[in-house]
Protein backbone atom coordinates (compact mmCIF):
# COMPACT_ATOMS: atom_id res chain seq x y z
CA UNK A 1 0.00 0.00 0.00
CA UNK A 2 1.25 3.58 -0.54
CA UNK A 3 2.76 5.02 2.56
CA UNK A 4 5.20 7.46 4.00
CA UNK A 5 8.93 7.22 3.26
CA UNK A 6 11.06 5.27 5.65
CA UNK A 7 11.07 6.93 9.09
CA UNK A 8 14.70 5.99 9.67
CA UNK A 9 15.83 8.81 7.36
CA UNK A 10 13.12 11.48 7.48
CA UNK A 11 15.58 14.20 6.59
CA UNK A 12 16.27 12.57 3.23
CA UNK A 13 12.93 13.79 1.90
CA UNK A 14 12.62 17.49 1.08
CA UNK A 15 9.63 19.59 1.95
CA UNK A 16 7.25 19.55 -0.98
CA UNK A 17 6.15 22.72 -2.70
CA UNK A 18 2.85 24.37 -1.78
CA UNK A 19 1.55 23.38 -5.22
CA UNK A 20 2.31 19.69 -4.59
CA UNK A 21 0.74 19.87 -1.13
CA UNK A 22 -2.36 21.55 -2.55
CA UNK A 23 -2.72 18.87 -5.24
CA UNK A 24 -2.44 16.09 -2.68
CA UNK A 25 -4.91 17.84 -0.35
CA UNK A 26 -7.57 17.77 -3.05
CA UNK A 27 -7.31 13.95 -3.07
CA UNK A 28 -7.94 13.59 0.67
CA UNK A 29 -11.69 13.67 0.23
CA UNK A 30 -11.41 10.68 -2.15
CA UNK A 31 -9.61 8.35 0.28
CA UNK A 32 -12.59 6.09 1.01
CA UNK A 33 -13.56 5.94 -2.64
CA UNK A 34 -9.99 5.08 -3.66
CA UNK A 35 -9.78 2.37 -0.99
CA UNK A 36 -12.98 0.76 -2.23
CA UNK A 37 -11.80 0.98 -5.84
CA UNK A 38 -8.54 -0.73 -4.99
CA UNK A 39 -9.98 -3.44 -2.75
CA UNK A 40 -12.94 -4.34 -4.98
CA UNK A 41 -11.87 -3.43 -8.50
CA UNK A 42 -8.14 -2.95 -9.11
CA UNK A 43 -7.07 -5.90 -6.98
CA UNK A 44 -9.60 -8.24 -8.60
CA UNK A 45 -7.27 -8.45 -11.58
CA UNK A 46 -4.59 -10.08 -9.41
CA UNK A 47 -4.45 -13.90 -9.82
CA UNK A 48 -6.17 -15.59 -6.88
CA UNK A 49 -7.50 -12.37 -5.31
CA UNK A 50 -11.12 -13.05 -6.24
CA UNK A 51 -10.99 -16.26 -4.18
CA UNK A 52 -10.28 -14.39 -0.94
CA UNK A 53 -13.13 -14.15 1.60
CA UNK A 54 -15.29 -11.02 1.23
CA UNK A 55 -14.52 -9.82 4.76
CA UNK A 56 -10.79 -9.95 4.05
CA UNK A 57 -11.22 -7.79 0.95
CA UNK A 58 -13.90 -5.42 2.25
CA UNK A 59 -12.64 -4.96 5.80
CA UNK A 60 -8.99 -5.86 6.32
CA UNK A 61 -7.50 -5.00 2.93
CA UNK A 62 -9.68 -1.91 2.53
CA UNK A 63 -8.63 -0.68 6.00
CA UNK A 64 -4.96 -1.22 5.16
CA UNK A 65 -5.38 0.74 1.92
CA UNK A 66 -7.04 3.64 3.74
CA UNK A 67 -4.21 3.68 6.29
CA UNK A 68 -1.60 3.78 3.52
CA UNK A 69 -3.37 6.57 1.67
CA UNK A 70 -3.73 8.71 4.78
CA UNK A 71 -0.12 8.16 5.84
CA UNK A 72 1.05 9.23 2.39
CA UNK A 73 -1.09 12.37 2.40
CA UNK A 74 -0.03 13.30 5.93
CA UNK A 75 3.61 12.87 5.02
CA UNK A 76 3.10 15.14 2.00
CA UNK A 77 2.04 17.90 4.39
CA UNK A 78 4.88 17.21 6.82
CA UNK A 79 7.65 15.07 5.25
CA UNK A 80 9.98 15.38 8.26
CA UNK A 81 7.40 14.79 10.94
CA UNK A 82 6.01 11.63 12.48
CA UNK A 83 3.01 11.02 10.28
CA UNK A 84 2.43 7.47 11.43
CA UNK A 85 4.12 4.10 11.71
CA UNK A 86 4.19 0.82 9.87
CA UNK A 87 2.61 -1.36 12.57
CA UNK A 88 -0.53 -2.11 10.58
CA UNK A 89 1.51 -3.10 7.52
CA UNK A 90 3.64 -5.42 9.64
CA UNK A 91 0.55 -6.91 11.24
CA UNK A 92 -1.19 -7.47 7.90
CA UNK A 93 1.92 -8.95 6.25
CA UNK A 94 2.30 -11.45 9.09
CA UNK A 95 -1.41 -12.24 8.92
CA UNK A 96 -1.29 -12.84 5.17
CA UNK A 97 1.69 -15.18 5.66
CA UNK A 98 -0.21 -17.14 8.31
CA UNK A 99 -3.24 -17.42 6.03
CA UNK A 100 -1.09 -18.67 3.17
CA UNK A 101 -1.53 -15.76 0.76
CA UNK A 102 1.32 -16.02 -1.80
CA UNK A 103 3.95 -13.33 -1.37
CA UNK A 104 3.76 -12.26 -5.05
CA UNK A 105 0.04 -11.50 -4.65
CA UNK A 106 0.72 -9.45 -1.51
CA UNK A 107 3.49 -7.41 -3.14
CA UNK A 108 1.53 -6.92 -6.34
CA UNK A 109 -1.40 -5.57 -4.33
CA UNK A 110 0.89 -2.90 -2.86
CA UNK A 111 2.24 -2.01 -6.30
CA UNK A 112 -1.27 -1.90 -7.75
CA UNK A 113 -2.35 0.46 -4.95
CA UNK A 114 0.52 2.79 -5.82
CA UNK A 115 -0.53 2.79 -9.46
CA UNK A 116 -4.17 3.58 -8.59
CA UNK A 117 -3.03 6.46 -6.36
CA UNK A 118 -0.83 7.77 -9.18
CA UNK A 119 -3.87 7.67 -11.48
CA UNK A 120 -5.91 9.64 -8.92
CA UNK A 121 -3.20 12.28 -8.60
CA UNK A 122 -2.87 12.51 -12.37
CA UNK A 123 -6.62 12.86 -12.85
CA UNK A 124 -6.81 15.53 -10.15
CA UNK A 125 -3.96 17.60 -11.65
CA UNK A 126 -4.87 20.56 -13.82
CA UNK A 127 -2.95 22.50 -16.43
CA UNK A 128 0.16 24.03 -14.96
CA UNK A 129 0.51 21.40 -12.17
CA UNK A 130 2.93 19.12 -14.02
CA UNK A 131 5.77 20.07 -11.69
CA UNK A 132 3.65 19.40 -8.60
CA UNK A 133 2.59 16.02 -10.02
CA UNK A 134 6.21 15.02 -10.65
CA UNK A 135 7.10 15.94 -7.05
CA UNK A 136 4.29 13.77 -5.70
CA UNK A 137 5.12 10.80 -7.90
CA UNK A 138 8.77 10.95 -6.83
CA UNK A 139 7.66 11.10 -3.21
CA UNK A 140 5.21 8.24 -3.75
CA UNK A 141 7.76 5.91 -5.35
CA UNK A 142 10.36 6.53 -2.66
CA UNK A 143 7.81 5.68 0.00
CA UNK A 144 6.74 2.59 -1.92
CA UNK A 145 10.32 1.30 -1.92
CA UNK A 146 10.38 1.43 1.88
CA UNK A 147 7.03 -0.25 2.44
CA UNK A 148 7.63 -3.05 -0.08
CA UNK A 149 10.88 -3.96 1.66
CA UNK A 150 9.26 -3.95 5.07
CA UNK A 151 6.26 -6.04 3.96
CA UNK A 152 8.44 -8.64 2.22
CA UNK A 153 10.77 -8.91 5.22
CA UNK A 154 7.90 -9.27 7.70
CA UNK A 155 6.17 -11.87 5.53
CA UNK A 156 9.31 -13.98 5.12
CA UNK A 157 10.21 -13.81 8.82
CA UNK A 158 6.69 -14.88 9.72
CA UNK A 159 6.85 -17.73 7.22
CA UNK A 160 10.10 -18.99 8.72
CA UNK A 161 8.63 -18.75 12.23
CA UNK A 162 5.45 -20.57 11.23
CA UNK A 163 7.43 -23.28 9.44
CA UNK A 164 9.62 -23.83 12.51
CA UNK A 165 6.55 -24.01 14.75
CA UNK A 166 4.90 -26.56 12.44
CA UNK A 167 8.02 -28.71 12.41
CA UNK A 168 8.28 -28.65 16.20
CA UNK A 169 4.62 -29.61 16.43
CA UNK A 170 5.07 -32.36 13.84
CA UNK A 171 8.22 -33.96 15.28
CA UNK A 172 6.61 -35.81 18.21
CA UNK A 173 3.67 -36.79 16.01
CA UNK A 174 5.92 -38.26 13.31
CA UNK A 175 8.03 -39.99 15.94
CA UNK A 176 4.90 -41.36 17.63
CA UNK A 177 3.46 -42.51 14.31
CA UNK A 178 6.60 -44.40 13.34
CA UNK A 179 7.28 -45.98 16.73
CA UNK A 180 3.62 -46.86 17.34
CA UNK A 181 3.09 -44.68 20.41
CA UNK A 182 0.50 -42.49 18.64
CA UNK A 183 -2.52 -44.10 16.91
CA UNK A 184 -1.83 -43.87 13.16
CA UNK A 185 -5.21 -42.43 12.20
CA UNK A 186 -4.95 -39.69 14.80
CA UNK A 187 -1.37 -38.91 13.79
CA UNK A 188 -2.37 -38.61 10.12
CA UNK A 189 -5.23 -36.25 10.98
CA UNK A 190 -3.03 -34.06 13.19
CA UNK A 191 -0.30 -34.00 10.55
CA UNK A 192 -2.75 -33.02 7.82
CA UNK A 193 -2.10 -36.19 5.82
CA UNK A 194 -4.90 -37.77 3.85
CA UNK A 195 -4.78 -40.85 1.67
CA UNK A 196 -1.86 -43.02 0.53
CA UNK A 197 1.60 -41.71 1.40
CA UNK A 198 5.25 -42.42 0.77
CA UNK A 199 7.55 -42.87 3.74
CA UNK A 200 11.09 -41.79 2.86
CA UNK A 201 14.17 -42.86 4.79
CA UNK A 202 17.21 -40.58 4.40
CA UNK A 203 20.81 -41.44 5.19
CA UNK A 204 23.34 -38.59 4.97
CA UNK A 205 27.13 -38.40 5.37
CA UNK A 206 28.07 -37.94 9.01
CA UNK A 207 30.61 -35.20 9.67
CA UNK A 208 33.53 -36.10 11.89
CA UNK A 209 36.41 -34.18 13.37
CA UNK A 210 36.51 -30.41 13.99
CA UNK A 211 33.71 -29.76 11.49
CA UNK A 212 31.29 -31.89 13.51
CA UNK A 213 30.59 -29.28 16.20
CA UNK A 214 27.15 -28.69 17.66
CA UNK A 215 26.86 -25.36 15.85
CA UNK A 216 27.90 -26.92 12.53
CA UNK A 217 25.43 -29.73 13.12
CA UNK A 218 22.53 -27.35 13.69
CA UNK A 219 23.50 -25.32 10.64
CA UNK A 220 23.65 -28.45 8.50
CA UNK A 221 20.30 -29.63 9.84
CA UNK A 222 18.70 -26.31 8.90
CA UNK A 223 20.10 -26.61 5.38
CA UNK A 224 18.92 -30.20 5.06
CA UNK A 225 15.47 -29.25 6.33
CA UNK A 226 15.32 -26.39 3.83
CA UNK A 227 16.19 -28.74 0.94
CA UNK A 228 13.58 -31.28 2.08
CA UNK A 229 10.90 -28.59 2.42
CA UNK A 230 11.71 -27.07 -0.96
CA UNK A 231 11.79 -30.42 -2.77
CA UNK A 232 8.89 -32.24 -1.15
CA UNK A 233 6.66 -29.19 -0.71
CA UNK A 234 4.55 -27.92 2.16
CA UNK A 235 2.47 -31.10 2.29
CA UNK A 236 5.41 -33.17 3.56
CA UNK A 237 6.21 -33.74 7.23
CA UNK A 238 9.60 -34.84 8.49
CA UNK A 239 11.67 -36.07 11.39
CA UNK A 240 15.29 -35.26 10.60
CA UNK A 241 18.66 -35.51 12.27
CA UNK A 242 22.04 -34.41 10.97
CA UNK A 243 22.81 -37.79 9.37
CA UNK A 244 19.46 -39.54 8.93
CA UNK A 245 15.74 -39.14 9.20
CA UNK A 246 12.29 -39.70 7.75
CA UNK A 247 9.89 -37.72 5.61
CA UNK A 248 6.27 -38.51 4.77
CA UNK A 249 4.69 -37.08 1.65
CA UNK A 250 1.36 -37.76 -0.08
CA UNK A 251 1.71 -40.33 -2.85
CA UNK A 252 1.58 -38.79 -6.30
CA UNK A 253 -0.26 -40.33 -9.24
CA UNK A 254 2.58 -39.50 -11.63
CA UNK A 255 5.26 -40.83 -9.26
CA UNK A 256 3.67 -43.63 -7.17
CA UNK A 257 6.93 -45.24 -6.03
CA UNK A 258 8.66 -41.92 -5.30
CA UNK A 259 11.57 -42.51 -7.69
CA UNK A 260 11.34 -39.13 -9.39
CA UNK A 261 10.98 -37.07 -6.23
CA UNK A 262 13.63 -39.24 -4.54
CA UNK A 263 16.15 -38.57 -7.28
CA UNK A 264 15.48 -34.84 -7.09
CA UNK A 265 15.94 -34.90 -3.33
CA UNK A 266 19.17 -36.90 -3.56
CA UNK A 267 20.59 -34.51 -6.14
CA UNK A 268 19.85 -31.44 -4.04
CA UNK A 269 21.02 -33.01 -0.77
CA UNK A 270 24.38 -33.93 -2.35
CA UNK A 271 24.99 -30.24 -2.94
CA UNK A 272 24.57 -29.64 0.80
CA UNK A 273 25.90 -32.81 2.43
CA UNK A 274 28.29 -34.49 0.01
CA UNK A 275 28.06 -37.53 -2.24
CA UNK A 276 27.08 -40.28 0.21
CA UNK A 277 23.35 -39.52 0.22
CA UNK A 278 21.02 -42.51 0.28
CA UNK A 279 17.25 -42.67 0.19
CA UNK A 280 14.49 -45.22 0.01
CA UNK A 281 10.75 -44.64 -0.40
CA UNK A 282 8.06 -47.16 0.56
CA UNK A 283 4.34 -46.69 0.01
CA UNK A 284 1.87 -46.72 2.90
CA UNK A 285 -1.66 -47.13 1.59
CA UNK A 286 -3.21 -46.53 5.01
CA UNK A 287 -2.09 -44.76 8.20
CA UNK A 288 -1.63 -48.10 9.96
CA UNK A 289 0.86 -49.16 7.25
CA UNK A 290 3.17 -46.19 7.87
CA UNK A 291 5.24 -47.71 10.73
CA UNK A 292 5.92 -50.86 8.70
CA UNK A 293 6.78 -48.77 5.63
CA UNK A 294 9.28 -46.77 7.71
CA UNK A 295 10.98 -49.94 8.97
CA UNK A 296 11.14 -51.37 5.47
CA UNK A 297 12.60 -48.16 4.04
CA UNK A 298 15.24 -48.07 6.80
CA UNK A 299 16.14 -51.72 6.16
CA UNK A 300 16.51 -51.12 2.42
CA UNK A 301 18.95 -48.26 2.97
CA UNK A 302 20.89 -50.20 5.61
CA UNK A 303 21.16 -53.27 3.40
CA UNK A 304 22.13 -51.25 0.32
CA UNK A 305 25.02 -49.74 2.30
CA UNK A 306 26.11 -53.13 3.61
CA UNK A 307 26.06 -54.56 0.07
CA UNK A 308 28.29 -51.79 -1.24
CA UNK A 309 25.69 -50.31 -3.55
CA UNK A 310 26.54 -46.80 -4.71
CA UNK A 311 24.77 -43.87 -3.02
CA UNK A 312 21.45 -42.69 -4.40
CA UNK A 313 17.89 -43.92 -4.28
CA UNK A 314 17.44 -47.60 -3.37
CA UNK A 315 14.43 -49.78 -4.22
CA UNK A 316 13.40 -53.14 -2.80
CA UNK A 317 14.24 -54.80 -6.14
CA UNK A 318 17.83 -53.53 -5.80
CA UNK A 319 18.40 -55.57 -2.62
CA UNK A 320 15.78 -58.30 -2.93
CA UNK A 321 18.07 -61.25 -2.13
CA UNK A 322 19.99 -59.43 0.58
CA UNK A 323 16.71 -58.26 2.15
CA UNK A 324 15.57 -61.88 2.27
CA UNK A 325 18.86 -62.90 3.89
CA UNK A 326 18.38 -60.31 6.60
CA UNK A 327 14.99 -61.71 7.72
CA UNK A 328 14.87 -63.90 10.81
CA UNK A 329 13.87 -67.57 10.54
CA UNK A 330 15.01 -70.92 11.94
CA UNK A 331 18.52 -70.56 10.49
CA UNK A 332 19.07 -66.94 11.48
CA UNK A 333 20.64 -67.49 14.89
CA UNK A 334 23.16 -69.97 13.54
CA UNK A 335 24.17 -67.62 10.71
CA UNK A 336 24.48 -64.61 13.03
CA UNK A 337 26.57 -66.72 15.43
CA UNK A 338 29.25 -67.15 12.76
CA UNK A 339 30.60 -63.76 13.83
CA UNK A 340 30.58 -64.51 17.57
CA UNK A 341 34.36 -65.15 17.59
CA UNK A 342 34.99 -61.51 16.60
CA UNK A 343 32.17 -59.79 18.51
CA UNK A 344 34.69 -58.45 21.08
CA UNK A 345 36.94 -57.17 18.27
CA UNK A 346 35.06 -54.15 16.89
CA UNK A 347 37.95 -53.19 14.64
CA UNK A 348 37.61 -56.54 12.84
CA UNK A 349 33.82 -56.21 12.51
CA UNK A 350 34.20 -52.65 11.17
CA UNK A 351 36.80 -53.82 8.67
CA UNK A 352 34.56 -56.66 7.50
CA UNK A 353 31.61 -54.30 7.12
CA UNK A 354 33.66 -51.72 5.20
CA UNK A 355 35.21 -54.42 3.00
CA UNK A 356 31.75 -55.65 1.98
CA UNK A 357 30.43 -52.10 1.53
CA UNK A 358 33.34 -51.31 -0.78
CA UNK A 359 32.84 -54.48 -2.80
CA UNK A 360 36.03 -56.24 -1.67
CA UNK A 361 38.24 -53.37 -2.87
CA UNK A 362 41.06 -53.39 -0.30
CA UNK A 363 42.37 -49.95 -1.27
CA UNK A 364 38.92 -48.35 -1.06
CA UNK A 365 38.35 -50.08 2.26
CA UNK A 366 41.71 -48.83 3.54
CA UNK A 367 40.98 -45.24 2.48
CA UNK A 368 37.57 -45.39 4.16
CA UNK A 369 39.05 -46.66 7.43
CA UNK A 370 42.20 -44.54 7.28
CA UNK A 371 44.42 -47.64 7.23
CA UNK A 372 47.20 -49.08 5.10
CA UNK A 373 45.94 -51.73 2.63
CA UNK A 374 48.22 -54.29 4.27
CA UNK A 375 46.45 -53.68 7.59
CA UNK A 376 43.14 -54.45 5.89
CA UNK A 377 44.61 -57.70 4.51
CA UNK A 378 45.88 -58.68 7.95
CA UNK A 379 42.50 -58.02 9.58
CA UNK A 380 40.61 -60.00 6.95
CA UNK A 381 43.03 -62.89 7.42
CA UNK A 382 42.40 -62.73 11.17
CA UNK A 383 38.62 -62.82 10.59
CA UNK A 384 39.09 -65.88 8.39
CA UNK A 385 41.21 -67.53 11.05
CA UNK A 386 38.77 -66.83 13.93
CA UNK A 387 35.45 -67.50 12.16
CA UNK A 388 36.37 -69.96 9.42
CA UNK A 389 34.71 -67.70 6.84
CA UNK A 390 36.62 -67.33 3.59
CA UNK A 391 35.60 -63.74 2.76
CA UNK A 392 37.21 -64.01 -0.67
CA UNK A 393 34.86 -66.81 -1.76
CA UNK A 394 31.27 -66.14 -2.91
CA UNK A 395 29.83 -68.44 -0.21
CA UNK A 396 31.93 -66.98 2.59
CA UNK A 397 31.16 -63.44 1.49
CA UNK A 398 27.41 -64.18 1.34
CA UNK A 399 27.44 -65.80 4.79
CA UNK A 400 29.41 -62.88 6.28
CA UNK A 401 26.98 -60.40 4.75
CA UNK A 402 23.96 -62.35 6.01
CA UNK A 403 25.50 -62.55 9.50
CA UNK A 404 26.09 -58.78 9.59
CA UNK A 405 22.59 -58.03 8.33
CA UNK A 406 20.98 -60.37 10.85
CA UNK A 407 23.03 -58.95 13.76
CA UNK A 408 22.02 -55.41 12.73
CA UNK A 409 18.37 -56.41 12.39
CA UNK A 410 17.75 -57.87 15.86
CA UNK A 411 13.98 -58.37 16.35
CA UNK A 412 12.26 -56.04 18.83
Amino acid sequence: MPSDPTPERPGAFPVLSPAAQALAARCESHVNELARRMARDAFERLPGYSELPADVKDVEIAATVRTGLRLFLRRVRDPQGQAGDYSLFRERAAQRAEEGMPLPMLLRSHSTAVYVLWQALRDEATDGEDGALIELVDFLLRGHEAIIGLVAETYLVEQVTLSAERREHHRPLVRGLLDGSVPPQRAFEDLGLDGPCLVLRLHLPKEEGPAASAVAGRRLLRRVQSVVDRTLGTEAVSLLGVDRGYAIVPQRIDDPDGVRIGEQLCTRLRQVCGDDVRLSAVAADTPSAAPSAARTAADIVRIARACGRPPGIHLMDDVLLEYHLSRHDESSDRIAALLNPVEDRPELVDTLRAHLEHRHDRRSTARHLGLHPNTVDNRLARINELTGLDIASPRGSALALAALLLRDNVPG
